[in-house]
């Protein structure tokens, strides 16, 4: 399909709704990344971890596929993440030639930190609304949850 057509079953109310949402959640988290710059780590490195911490240990290939970056591409943010020591890396029990990736105490404290600045960021300006703004705001938020589990 080209980038400019439509499906003829999308109104343009739903088009128009999903272009919007789609550059909304896309600026938001572009002004919410300007915070992680203060957790000294880069924001590839970041997003790996942040799988890592919040997601549990992984493969290389399950963690590059999470990120939807290839294999070598991972292995050099993994060997930067392990050099900061932000990661333990094991060889497999199961596949000696695989290895599982865990966050260590101190990459699981930056992540916490990481997220609690961009949570408190974005809190502050949630706090500017109205209480049913707020609480429209709360509707999209599981809807878009819920939409997230779709796509």
């Amino acid at each position: 399909m080209q980038a400019n057509s439509r499906p003829d079953n999308f109104t343009p109310e739903v088009f128009e709704t999903a272009d919007r949402l789609h550059s909304a959640a896309i600026h938001l988290l572009r002004g919410l990344r300007k915070r992680d710059r203060e957790s000294g780590v880069g924001p590839a490195q970041l997003s790996a971890l942040s799988v890592l911490a919040f997601g549990g240990p992984r493969s290389l290939a399950e963690l590059a596929e999470a990120e939807q970056v290839k294999p070598p591409t991972m292995s050099r943010i993994v060997a930067g993440l392990h050099r900061a020591k932000l990661i333990h890396v094991k060889t497999d029990k199961n596949d000696r030639r695989s290895m599982i990736i865990s966050p260590t105490e101190s990459g699981l404290r930056l992540m916490r930190t990481a997220r609690t600045r961009r949570v408190d960021s974005l809190a502050r300006s949630v706090s500017t609304l109205r209480e049913f703004e707020i609480q429209l705001l709360r509707k999209a938020a599981e809807m878009i949850e819920s939409l997230s589990r779709t796509v």
